[in-house]
């Protein structure tokens, strides 16, 4: 329901209420008045007859003034009986008896009165009326009436009324106050995310939990937010691609100035070992250390600038089918020396009847090659690395995991494997697992690590099945050229 729908029902269902109360209240009141005048009539249709009675007996009766007491209650002051020559010849009060009025001066019917009222706030009224037997008129009968309890009704009418008329609109400011407090609450909320967007967080979330303007405002700017993280994510990617095109064409630029000098210095360390060592028989064992030492930091610096150039070169997958553990072997066998210089053995735990991978083997080689070269450096007293694989056929993905017992990653470090040059090693430039991410993401898989100091590490890589894997290549590649 639309927020001016919701107002306009609270505003007329105040209206009706208010009419409403005001109508009970006036149909009360009428009732009263009715009632109140109904005994007054029937009062004083009793003074008239008592004194009808008296104006036409021979003796002598005070049931007037019995009767006043009792008829006071209900706005009788007096009353007396008047002969034809205007004098009183009986009164409820006895002190009128005797006195005069002139005839002429009486006006019959009920007119205000010239004399004071018995102390009341209204002006009282007397009611004159002709006593006639046959044709002979006897004298008149006068009453003088005080309005004191019609007063009172009108009085508490108009009282009751003001009083539901404050309190229904209490009650409506009171609604108001509330409904305010509601649909301002909700905005202060908003305002309060809209702030920690524009502050640069996007993941605010706004509640939309009506169907009023609030919530449709709440779901435009959800849907803002969401196409502010899509573009966020353009911009990140378009950055990562102008970034490798510049680390790619740096590459290309100092690989051939690096790796010329290293292949040479590798082949004269061959060579040295081959013709001179032997030559030195007596410093032979240290000269052969010496030239292995020079040749394992060369084959690092080899390495780092073969992850460099990978880093910085595009990827175009040439996906194959391939037995995980034909690739887990050809892996151990290019890190087969370290393996063995570290004392670290390689534990499979790979079912027999695992179907084969849709992959790249040439990028995934390197893939497990950095995952091995990691765990050695995790691992420096030796220790065992285990490779695990399974199908989740639920959800049609492989499940490859990579666990080793060295040195763990600080929790702070998390987050930062990923990324690039990021590194807590000196002889390291931080690229192995990035390249690696890269090429698990290229394949439509993913990457995870869970580690804890002092205990070891797990990689986690979730690649798709053959079927899915093909399907997500070709739909990468259809969303590239579009």
């Amino acid at each position: 329901m639309k927020l001016n729908t919701k107002l306009v029902m609270i505003m007329l269902t105040m209206l009706v209420v208010a009419t409403l109360v005001l109508f009970l209240l006036n149909q009360f009141s009428q009732n009263d008045l009715v009632q109140e005048i109904q005994e007054s009539s029937t009062v004083v249709s009793k003074a008239i007859q008592l004194s009808v009675e008296d104006l036409t007996s021979e003796e002598e009766s005070s049931r007037l003034s019995e009767y006043l007491s009792h008829a006071k209650n209900k706005g009788i002051n007096e009353i007396n009986i008047i002969n034809n020559e205007g004098e009183i010849i009986n009164s409820s009060d006895p002190a009128q008896v005797g006195k005069k009025r002139e005839i002429k001066k009486l006006e019959k019917g009920l007119k205000a009165s010239r004399r004071g009222g018995g102390g009341g706030s209204l002006k009282p009224y007397d009611l004159v009326v002709p006593v006639i037997v046959g044709d002979e008129q006897l004298g008149y009968v006068q009453i003088n009436l005080l309005l004191d309890n019609i007063r009172d009704i009108q009085h508490a009418n108009f009282v009751r009324r003001l009083s539901a008329t404050v309190l229904v609109f209490m009650a409506g400011m009171i609604l108001i106050i509330f409904l305010a407090r509601r649909y301002t609450s909700p905005i202060r909320r908003l305002a309060t995310s809209v702030k920690e967007v524009s502050a640069g967080d996007l993941s605010v979330t706004f509640e939309a939990g009506s169907g009023d303007e609030i919530g449709e405002l709440a779901a435009n700017l959800n849907e803002m937010v969401k196409k502010l993280k899509e573009k966020e994510q353009l911009e990140k990617r378009l950055y990562e691609a102008e970034h490798l095109s510049k680390v790619g064409q740096l590459a290309a630029g100092i690989a051939h100035e690096i790796r010329n000098p290293l292949n040479y210095i590798s082949l004269a360390i061959d060579h040295l070992k081959s013709e001179l060592l032997p030559t030195c028989r007596d410093k032979g064992g240290e000269l052969t250390s010496i030239a292995d030492n020079i040749k394992e930091e060369v084959r690092k610096a080899n390495y780092m600038v073969l992850n460099f150039m990978n880093y910085g070169r595009p990827l175009k997958l040439k996906l194959q089918q391939v037995s995980y553990n034909d690739l887990v072997s050809k892996a151990m066998q290019i890190m087969q020396d370290r393996l063995v210089e570290r004392n670290i053995t390689v534990v499979r735990e790979i079912p027999a009847d695992l179907p084969p991978l849709q992959i790249d083997p040439e990028l995934m080689r390197n893939c497990l090659c950095n995952f091995l070269s990691n765990s050695t450096q995790a691992m420096p007293e030796g220790g065992a690395i285990t490779f695990g694989a399974a199908l989740d056929a639920d959800n049609g993905v492989f499940r490859l995991t990579f666990s080793d017992h060295g040195t763990g990653i600080e929790e702070q470090d998390l987050e930062k494997v990923f990324q690039p040059y990021f590194t807590t090693r000196e002889a390291g430039i931080g690229l192995g697992l990035a390249i690696t991410e890269r090429i698990i993401k290229e394949h439509g898989g993913s990457i995870s690590v869970a580690s804890r100091k002092g205990e070891g590490t797990t990689f986690t890589v979730l690649l798709p099945a053959p079927g899915a894997a093909q399907q997500k290549l070709e739909t990468r590649e259809a969303s590239a050229q579009a």
